[in-house]
This record gives C-alpha cells, structure tokens and sequence, in this order.
C-alpha cells in the first residue's frame, strides 16, 4: 500500500519507518526536509510538498503537530484539491471540536477523514506497541484495521471527536501524575529526606505509577534532554484538555495549575526538552 506521511517529528518518525518496515510504501513530507530526509535509510521516500506526498496515496496519515499545522498542510493551495478521492487519518493530538471540522473541511473537498490517536511514546513506536484509538464507523475500523496493526493494538472508541477526547483524557494524566509526582519530589528533597526512602515505600503501595520510576533521575539530574514528548507539547495538550474541560462544564482548577507550572518551566528554557522538566516549574534550582 502506499501511505502518504505528513508530519516526522518524535514520534511520526519511527511510526513511518514502522510503516515502511513492515512493506507499505510510505512517502513523507515535513515543513522542515531535513527531519524527513534523515527517514531515507529507513525504506522512506519523500516529497518537496504535501500534495506530492499525496498524489497516487491510498491514504494520508497525519502527524502533524496541531489542528492549524493541519489546516494550512491540508487545506489550502493543490493539497486541498487533492483531497477530492482521499481518505485522511489524523493520528496526532488535537481537540475533538478541531477533529471535526476537519472531518467537515475534508468532506466538503470530497475526501473520507476519521481520526486514530495513538496512546505510546517513541520506544513503544519503535516497537509496534502503541495503543491505537479509532474514532470512525465500524466499516472505516474494519477497512484500515490492519494498517494500524504496524502501530499496535487497534481499539475502535466511537465516532470522529470521541477518540481524540479519549486521547485528552488519558494525556491529562500524564501531566497530572508527573505534576503530583514533582511536587511530592520536591517536598521529599526540601525537607531533607532520602529519596530513596521515599521511592521505597511509594513503590509497595498503591500510589505507585511506573512513569515515576522513568522520570526520577532526569528530574534528580535535572537532566532534560533527549525528549520522548516535550514540554511544549505537554503544554499544547494540557490547554487543548482545558478548552474541552471548559466546554463540558468541568472544573479546570487543577489543570489551570498544570498549565501554570509548565509555562514556569517554559520560562526556565525548557520548551523543547522531555516534558520531566515540569519539576523545574514546580523545584525550581
């Protein structure tokens, strides 16, 4: 099959590769070359525009940084032209109200678009462990179910927007669980206690998440680069997991303080770095 790929950024770059490994014809495009260029010892191809990337597609997957990165890739000039005949899956993070006008935009053109965020990182994208959330019928599940298959294990989670708020949800807790775990960190440290004793205790009981085994030395370290997710993406997602909040009628305090505490780590240089560098908004040096 052949797979036009936009978007190779920290994670579209081992899903194409993925994708090409397993025997698919993936041909990429990203806004800067050089980051689709370097997937060429992969088995990847590219393309100077989208459209290029597009032509003879038997689909478009999407990678793509934000709803408007999308638009502007997707929606205007020869690529929005192509869409007439095109099916587009969007398996980056946006909001569901953003989903669904693009699934209208791409309708209006004459294209199919649905929606399959995927819930993982860059080893588990490496490793084809990734857990795929469709927001599609159940005939688009079926038709593409072994595409997503290269990625993981696809889940079909309801109709276009539901599988991106699902996505929201599950990303508010990994800021929410490196926040809390930040703060309990910092106030371990702070008040002259061993941390191991802390991690100890923490690990045998029912407060215990794997995540804050990854992130500890980076956060002891404070040692940020390398990133499998960056903070300002973290932040990009908190404030899409905010506007949906809002819309929804749900209290956003605590989330208005995670917002808070990344743009303070935001401040300190770390927009690119892993998204760890929460604790630097929370203990600052």
């Amino acid at each position: 099959m052949r797979v036009a790929w936009l978007g190779t950024g920290l994670l579209g770059s081992p899903m194409a590769a993925r994708l090409a490994a397993a025997g698919h014809e993936v041909v990429a495009w990203n806004r800067t070359a050089s980051k689709a260029e370097a997937l060429r010892t992969s088995g990847v191809l590219t393309a100077a525009t989208p459209t290029a990337a597009m032509q003879q597609s038997e689909c478009t997957i999407l990678m793509l940084q934000d709803a408007p990165a999308i638009e502007s890739a997707l929606l205007t000039g020869e690529a929005a032209k192509a869409l007439h005949g095109a099916t587009v899956i969007q398996m980056g993070t946006i909001g569901p109200a953003e989903s669904r006008r693009l699934a209208a935009a791409v309708a209006q053109r004459g294209g199919e678009y649905f929606e399959a965020p995927v819930l993982g990182s860059i080893p588990q994208a490496a490793a084809g462990t990734l857990q795929v959330m469709v927001g599609a019928t159940a005939a688009q599940f079926a038709r593409w179910r072994d595409l997503f298959a290269c990625f993981g294990e696809p889940v079909l989670a309801g109709d276009v927007g539901q599988a991106a708020a699902l996505k929201l949800a599950l990303n508010q807790l990994i800021a929410a669980l490196t926040g809390a775990f930040s703060f309990s960190l910092g106030l371990v440290r702070r008040s002259g206690l061993e941390v191991e004793l802390f991690m100890r205790i923490l690990r045998q009981s029912a407060l215990y998440a794997p995540t804050f085994d990854k992130k500890l030395q980076r956060m002891l370290d404070r040692e940020f680069g390398a990133p499998n997710f960056s903070t300002r993406q973290m932040l990009k997602d908190v404030r899409l997991v905010l506007e949906e909040g809002r819309r929804l009628g749900l209290e956003t305090a605590s989330v208005d303080g995670l917002e808070r505490i990344l743009l303070r780590a935001l401040d300190r240089g770390h927009a690119e770095a892993d998204y760890s560098a929460l604790y630097e908004g929370v203990d600052p040096p």
